[in-house]
């Protein structure tokens, strides 16, 4: 895996980039320190994997991630176990602390790697499986018509009954296949197989009109193929 470190500590830098040399399957890409850096750079163009750290200048480690509008995996770094839970909302593949161990970081590296291999059968197959009542709970991506965000919990609307998912939407909208789902606001994740009609804003799905955000209109013109 090509992987890239963001960290405005320049000993943290030394140290991931001794980790990553050090194991046999990862390869180093990069280093930049700070996220205005790294952004300029485009780093996630280039990286299957990011060590990315979150206390920064200016920039912090969240904003980051949230400009990315493709990302590869990411695993965050602190020196503070408090931001933990707010890094998994992201879908984030570890979370380590400060000092970083080689045992701890080998583990979040397999991690990594199992994540590819659940990528690449979920390209293949067509359904996921989502935890809803304590139980995990098949649904074919045919079958869901729309998500829509409710609290801490997304819904998902599918053909045979609506499910209850404890996730963030950002986190949800990372499991699905980009080709077949899209985000138009941000309370809608839309099955673009199941679009009726649209207008400037608003869509139509399954009898449903739902709003369309203006900054996220062109992608979905791109998405169904619109001029």
């Amino acid at each position: 895996m090509k992987s890239v470190i963001i960290d405005d500590s320049n000993m943290y830098r030394t140290v991931l980039k001794k980790l990553i040399e050090n194991h046999p399957d990862l390869v180093f890409e990069g280093s930049y320190r700070n996220a205005i850096e790294a952004k300029n750079k485009g780093c996630e163009k280039n990286a299957d994997l990011i060590f990315l750290d979150v206390e920064m200048p200016f920039v912090d480690g969240f904003d980051l991630l949230e400009s990315f509008k493709q990302r590869p995996q990411v695993i965050m770094i602190s020196g503070r176990p408090d931001h933990a839970l707010r890094a998994f909302e992201y879908d984030v593949t570890d979370y380590l602390l400060k000092p970083v161990s080689a045992k701890r970081f080998d583990t979040a590296i397999k991690k990594a790697q199992r994540n590819i291999g659940t990528s690449n059968r979920q390209q293949k197959e067509e359904h996921i499986f989502v935890r809803s009542n304590f139980r995990k709970v098949r649904v074919d991506y045919r079958d869901i018509k729309w998500i829509e965000a409710l609290g801490d919990y997304v819904k998902l609307i599918t053909e045979k009954k609506n499910i209850l998912v404890l996730t963030s939407m950002k986190a949800f909208e990372q499991k699905l296949p980009e080709n077949r789902f899209l985000r138009i606001h941000k309370s809608y994740i839309i099955n673009l197989d199941r679009v009726e009609n649209f207008n400037t804003t608003a869509v139509q799905v399954c009898g449903k009109q739902m709003p369309i955000s203006r900054k996220r209109k062109s992608r979905l013109l791109d998405a169904l193929g619109v001029q």
